[in-house]
């Protein structure tokens, strides 16, 4: 009855007047108020201020300092094989696998289609029918930057105006097409394995999404879709990040959703849903001649 009241809650509520609100707190400078703010809230979701660059909450002089904290460099080493990707971010798998001809699996009873994911973009979603799909959950306790898996440049970025559902795991299972209909920045590589794409999913009281390239996305959210482009060579203007390199932040947690084109990489065997992930972690590792010739020989075998 409790889960019922939540998800009703969620519909009703005037989820971007309550966003716009903590957004406007989370940037004042408010002294003690904000200092008492940050320490109820890194006690309540039991917040490792060990890891950050500056353990003590006085150095946070706004709740979006606090939430978008940099970590020690050592408490996050980075995968270094050359056929390795990285976890690109703290917290927790909520779904994974193949993209089953264009399919996206939220949760039980739910599927979502790469193309409503991409804004309608069905050229772009043609390449990932077939693919493969990471959703990373960041609850409000994680580290709230976003690194990239593999070096990549970047060709397209795109905002996509929408909802401000909640996206922790009882609302994935309740809430049909939750990250197709939510806000959120689609941001398209182009890597040594193909594109790849990652997607930073908007949620209720998530302040701003940003990118290191180009600031906050949503500031003013004007309610259209709006794109970018960028150089595909990699010339003066163009924005090329390496592995573990960050790419994006939020101001609270929220979701990151990677997709791959088909066999170009292979998971890590340990990832399942609820799995709790480090950012340079082992993602995943890139499909040679030899691994796709081996798996295909497999999946004969056993057919």
């Amino acid at each position: 009855m409790l889960d019922k009241i939540k998800i009703r809650l969620q519909y009703l509520l005037p989820k971007q007047g309550l966003t716009q609100l903590a957004g406007w707190f989370a940037n004042k400078q408010a002294g003690f108020i904000t200092q008492w703010a940050i320490k109820l809230f890194a006690k309540a979701y039991k917040v490792d201020m060990s890891e950050a660059q500056k353990s003590e909450f006085t150095a946070y002089a706004t709740f979006n300092d606090f939430f978008v904290r940099p970590l020690k460099d050592e408490v996050r080493p980075l995968v270094e094989g050359q056929h390795q990707l990285a976890q690109p971010a703290d917290g927790a798998v909520s779904q994974l696998g193949p993209i089953q001809d264009g399919h996206i699996f939220q949760a039980k009873g739910h599927n979502y289609t790469v193309e409503a994911l991409l804004a309608g973009n069905y050229q772009l979603a043609e390449k990932f029918r077939h693919g493969d799909f990471i959703t990373t959950y960041l609850s409000p306790s994680d580290y709230h930057r976003v690194h990239m898996p593999c070096d990549g440049l970047l060709t397209e970025m795109i905002y996509v105006p929408g909802d401000l559902f909640s996206v922790n795991p009882l609302t994935a299972a309740n809430v049909p097409n939750l990250f197709a209909r939510n806000e959120r920045l689609i941001c398209v590589f182009k890597t040594e394995i193909g594109l790849m794409v990652q997607i930073l999913v908007g949620a209720t009281i998530v302040g701003s999404i940003e990118t290191v390239w180009s600031g906050c996305v949503n500031d003013q959210r004007q309610g259209i879709i709006q794109r970018w482009t960028y150089p595909d060579q990699l010339t003066e203007n163009a924005v090329f990040l390496k592995k573990g390199e960050e790419m994006g932040r939020f101001k609270l947690g929220s979701t990151v959703i990677n997709l791959f084109e088909a066999n170009t990489i292979r998971f890590n065997s340990s990832l399942i849903p609820g799995y709790a992930t480090r950012m340079g972690e082992l993602l995943a590792e890139t499909i040679t001649n030899d691994t796709l010739a081996a798996a295909t020989a497999e999946q004969t075998e056993t057919q």
